[in-house]
């Protein structure tokens, strides 16, 4: 039987977003600030994932040999390194989240069974890659506050309080939303971006952000007044809203992962949207519970 198994590392690094066929102007109105001399640093936190049969001694992979790898071939290259010089596969792509992923992949595969690089730049964007050519998902993580109640209009309150409990109450209640958007697409092979971070933010905050934060919803947003704003029902809404502004980005729709609370969340996987149907995962499913 097929185990996956994940190894955390980790390593500071600084890079900078420029390329010198374009002048300060132009790099400036491309990258923005990410263009500064000398660049700027982060602290990256990488996830391997790997596959494979459990072997007679109870592992997939012998874990120090995986630390070792990871270590020879990536961190120990990396740490403390200006990326832009260290490898020379980021002087034609430039070291961006998804790319330095792809990268990394590409110097552990020949050592390991890979199936997924995770890559945190910080905690709210990171990127994976699955050994799909230039291909990789980038995730944003952002939050809003909203109030919601949970019943359908056309039922009594009784028959309300005996489907969604607490949740029903006709004042509402509220949440801070984590919302995570991850979108998927080609590295561009010269900027090392699947898009423009810059307006893959902007879009999120003016399709969801700014029209959600500190609203009752059922009142405030017009698609709620019918639709009961169910954790599940407002991450397929915001899937429906960024699915076409993310494709004119150039990129498509991967998932929306809504966190109502630590108790309680749910995604929607994009592709399957697009063709008509969707793919609920949602943990604490009663909704008297949340």
């Amino acid at each position: 039987m097929q185990c996956v198994i994940h190894r955390r590392a980790q390593f500071s690094a600084s890079h900078r977003y420029w390329l010198p066929e374009l002048d300060e102007a132009e790099n400036w109105e491309r990258f923005g600030a990410g263009s500064r001399f000398p660049g700027h640093g982060h602290n990256y936190v990488l996830y391997v994932s790997l596959a494979g049969e459990i072997d007679e001694y109870g592992m997939v992979q012998n874990l120090s040999n995986v630390k070792r790898v990871i270590q020879q071939e990536v961190t120990s290259q990396l740490d403390y390194a200006y990326l832009n010089d260290v490898w020379s596969e980021f002087q034609q792509t430039l070291p961006t989240t998804e790319n330095i992923a792809r990268v990394i992949w590409q110097r552990l595969a020949p050592h390991l069974p890979l199936v997924n690089i995770q890559l945190f730049e910080h905690p709210d964007l990171w990127a994976d890659y699955k050994g799909n050519g230039m291909e990789a998902t980038l995730t944003v993580k952002t939050h809003f506050s909203a109030a919601h109640q949970l019943a359908l209009p056309e039922l009594s309150q009784e028959e309300n309080n005996e489907i969604y409990g607490k949740c029903a109450r006709p004042n509402g209640h509220g949440h801070n939303y984590h919302l995570e958007v991850s979108v998927v697409g080609e590295i561009d092979p010269r900027t090392g971006m699947i898009v423009d971070l810059g307006d893959l933010q902007k879009a999120i905050d003016d399709y969801v952000v700014e029209p959600f934060d500190h609203t009752f919803l059922n009142k405030d947003i017009p698609h709620f007044a019918k639709v009961v704003p169910t954790a599940e029902n407002i991450a397929l809404y915001i899937a429906q809203l960024l699915q076409q502004p993310i494709r004119e980005l150039g990129a498509e729709l991967e998932k929306v992962k809504l966190i109502e609370s630590p108790n309680n969340s749910c995604e929607i996987y994009c592709r399957q949207l697009a063709e008509g149907t969707t793919n609920l995962q949602t943990k604490k499913p009663a909704l008297a519970a949340r």
